[in-house]
């Protein structure tokens, strides 16, 4: 399994007690697909700036993805940049692929033999993986379930615990996700007070 796909089932399935906002989620899963190309080799950084290796697959088929999004020209992306761009609607991609592999299900109700909405993981190797690995407190799995909104995991300082590269990646994912609370907010404001117009009238 990957960091992506045990971050989606531990923060979706294990330790969420609310649903975590899609868009925090998508971040923090474009933060953990940089984290693992960088630990296979695939990109490195140079300060904040994503800089490929040549061109290689990484065994899962959105990694690959990831790889082949990567920007191979100067100048490159910065870490911020490549968590909004691969980002968007990435938490979507992630439930298709584990739904495609089996590792999560549509769930059935007895009396209605249709699935439904709502999806639960399936008993697997790979559910059994993500699952030791969050409760072992595997520190970089926890740093990126925080920064997805999980409101039991408080943010850990990861310095010296883990390469600067992955301090970098994790902190840019805590920024965006920050960032993002930020207009979802102004948004709300805004809604507020166009409604108060209305109202007025």
């Amino acid at each position: 399994m990957t960091t992506p796909r045990d971050l989606f089932l531990v923060t979706v399935y294990d330790a969420a007690a609310r649903p975590v906002a899609q868009g925090d989620l998508s971040l923090a899963l474009a933060g953990a697909e940089l984290v693992d190309l960088i630990d296979a080799g695939a990109a490195t950084l140079d300060g904040d700036l994503i800089v490929p290796a040549p061109a290689g697959g990484a065994g899962d088929r959105l990694l690959d993805e990831a790889v082949a999004a990567l920007r191979r020209q100067t100048p490159y992306e910065s870490v911020e940049d490549w968590l909004w761009r691969r980002g968007r609607g990435l938490g979507a991609a992630y439930l298709d692929a584990l739904e495609a592999d089996g590792t999560v299900a549509r769930q059935r109700r007895r009396w209605l033999p249709l699935p439904t909405g709502r999806t639960e993981p399936a008993d697997s190797p790979e559910r059994v993986g993500a699952h030791e690995r969050w409760t072992s407190g595997e520190p970089v799995l926890a740093a990126l379930a925080a920064a997805a909104g999980i409101p039991d995991e408080a943010a850990k300082d990861l310095t010296g615990a883990v390469p600067d590269a992955t301090v970098t990646v994790v902190t840019a994912v805590n920024d965006a996700v920050t960032e993002l609370a930020a207009v979802r907010q102004r948004r709300e404001i805004e809604n507020a007070a166009f409604d108060n117009v209305w109202r007025g009238l």
